[in-house]
């Protein structure tokens, strides 16, 4: 088994997770459509799981047939409630309404890893977080959006837990890697078990 590990992904943010455990790593961003891909899985009446897994597993297999020798990781993440798929706002007005549709409620971030190995789905793996945003009145929403300003539009739920939008909650139920979507300590444990990583 190689021990060349490449992240299939753009996000400056998920390498510098994996640097920071110590993981030597490169990064390759996968050439999928994803709202192409999540449309007809959508359509069908797939689950907001079997949609993280396919998008996670489909990132994979495209850096994979560009580097067949290599570890690849993907990874993606549906933010839902109830049957709801949300997807990120397109404008503040859209942002207004997903915070309005989430208010007072308990939504979950489902987080999907997968492993793929010369085009062959070697592991994959699903964890979930739970966070519950307190209830909040029209004024405190169009507040906390001007203050965020278009930050609001680079994330699905119209948050950053990291920043202001910490506010918005009273319980947050889910381990931290699971919510940024890279769920961390499971990936480690199977790199390990592939002798991707030292053990």
């Amino acid at each position: 088994m190689t021990t060349k590990i490449i992240l299939a992904s753009s996000s400056p943010f998920r390498r510098m997770l994996m640097e920071n455990a110590g993981l030597s790593l490169e990064a390759h961003a996968a050439r999928i459509d994803e709202r192409a891909l999540e449309a007809p899985l959508e359509k069908a009446g797939a689950t907001p799981d079997a949609v993280a897994l396919a998008l996670a597993r489909a990132k994979a297999e495209d850096v994979s047939r560009r580097f067949s020798d290599s570890l690849v990781i993907g990874s993606d993440q549906t933010m839902s409630l109830g049957d709801r798929v949300f997807h990120k706002p397109k404008d503040m007005a859209d942002a207004a309404s997903h915070l309005h549709a989430l208010k007072g409620k308990t939504h979950r971030l489902n987080s999907a890893v997968a492993i793929v190995n010369n085009g062959v789905v070697l592991w994959e793996h699903l964890a979930h977080a739970e966070l519950t945003m307190r209830p909040l009145t029209t004024d405190f929403i169009a507040g906390h959006l001007a203050r965020v300003g278009n930050r609001a539009l680079s994330s699905v739920g119209a948050y950053q837990l990291e920043g202001q939008g910490i506010q918005l909650f009273e319980k947050i139920e889910g381990d931290y890697f699971t919510i940024l979507g890279l769920p961390m300590l499971p990936l480690l444990k199977k790199l390990r078990e592939l002798g991707a990583i030292d053990g």
